[in-house]
């Protein structure tokens, strides 16, 4: 256990998905990874173990999601972690204080609040910037630029990267590119492909996809990297426990069948809000209209299943009535789960990102954002008409 399965080099998703880093246990032929859960391992005498010495370094189940989320993102080394946020904390340990970062506008707001209220204090330094702008990408590099860190498509406001574009100015100027994926997935879009050095997610959403686990996880087809994460991953400890990383290795095996419902399901709603009287904008990459259509055609084969929407003025008392109107779609925050979720994100995800930040972006009070689940489509739309209907 903890390498790769010996699959064709050509084998397809589903089939990665499935079997990479999941060959049967060699102890009893177990199809099912075990889940190892112990916290240390015995030594045969000093100084002898049988490769295993303390649960935070070494867990074979962990191994075997990691193998499995790098050969699922086309990358050679996977790092799993206790949340998503844990796992961008490693990625900002590789950094020294000086170090510059530039970094999309519209990040996860944890990802804001960790950036701006515990990394700025130990002497990092963030520029933000419209990541759907490359001349604006371009002129924020510094001298001490190391990192550039983009979502694409954005949260909420589904804006994207040109990933490829990015990663040529990155690399010109000594930076590495790191994209968060999360909304994608490596289903839909593959950034390593596109010249990323490191894909980030939070394992918890789609990955998982049953809302029943929290996790991150690092990618990266570079060394050295590599080599930096695993000692990070070891010396600071934020590991994920072995059941959780059995929960999302159950959830990779239908990643691919769940994905293709999700945009389904979110395509149609899509079309659905935009053609509704009180709606005022509608954020899905996959509508013809959305501002980058064609390059999310380009660098990616989905457009996954998150929409954003705004209603009427897109005041908070605009979309608080429609969000407390909902009957199927859960009111909670998170996505990617089999369930379809409405989040409000100003007052929930988001609430660490100053409001001036957020109106300056066109992400108004009252924006709804949806993860769309996997349920009987006709019944998610009929839940979407109830709750936006006038009153």
């Amino acid at each position: 256990m903890g390498g790769h399965r010996s699959l064709p080099p050509d084998a397809g998703f589903s089939t990665r998905a499935i079997h990479a880093g999941q060959e049967p246990d060699p102890t009893t032929g177990a199809v099912a990874v075990p889940i190892y859960q112990t916290s240390t391992y015995a030594q045969e005498a000093l100084g002898q173990n049988k490769g295993f010495e303390y649960a935070r370094t070494h867990n074979v189940t962990r191994f075997a999601l990691e193998n499995n989320l790098a050969a699922l993102e086309g990358g050679r080394f996977g790092f799993c972690f206790a949340s998503g946020l844990a796992a961008t904390t490693t990625l900002l340990q590789t950094l020294s204080s000086g170090d510059h970062v530039v970094a999309g506008n519209n990040l996860y707001g944890g990802t804001y609040r960790l950036f701006e209220r515990v990394y700025r204090r130990f002497g990092l330094d963030f520029t933000y910037v419209d990541g759907s702008n490359l001349a604006e990408v371009e002129r924020a590099f510094q001298p001490r630029t190391r990192m550039v860190f983009v979502e694409t498509p954005t949260n909420p406001m589904m804006a994207l990267t040109d990933l490829a574009a990015v990663a040529t100015m990155a690399h010109a100027r000594g930076a590495r590119l790191v994209v968060d994926n999360t909304f994608m997935t490596p289903f839909f879009q593959q950034p390593l492909a596109l010249g990323a050095d490191v894909v980030l997610h939070s394992v918890t959403k789609y990955l998982n996809g049953h809302s029943d686990m929290v996790g991150g996880a690092l990618v990266t087809a570079d060394e050295e990297l590599a080599e930096s994460f695993r000692f990070l991953q070891n010396a600071s400890g934020a590991v994920p426990g072995p059941m959780d990383c059995w929960l999302a290795l159950r959830g990779t095996k239908t990643l691919a069948v769940r994905m293709e419902r999700h945009e389904r399901n979110a395509r149609e709603l899509a079309t659905t809000l935009a053609a509704m009287p009180g709606i005022s904008k509608v954020f899905y990459p996959g509508l013809p209209d959305h501002p980058q259509h064609a390059l999310a055609r380009r660098q990616a084969t989905g457009f996954g299943g998150m929409i954003s929407f705004i209603a009427g003025d897109g005041s908070l008392e605009s979309g608080r009535r429609i969000f407390d109107r909902f009957q199927v779609f859960t009111r909670a925050e998170s996505l990617g789960g089999v369930e379809s979720l409405v989040c409000h994100p100003a007052s929930m995800t988001h609430a660490s990102v100053p409001r001036e930040a957020r109106l300056a972006m066109g992400f108004a009070d009252g924006l709804l954002r949806l993860s769309v689940g996997i349920e009987d489509v006709a019944d998610l739309r009929h839940d979407l008409e109830q709750a936006i209907q006038p009153d």
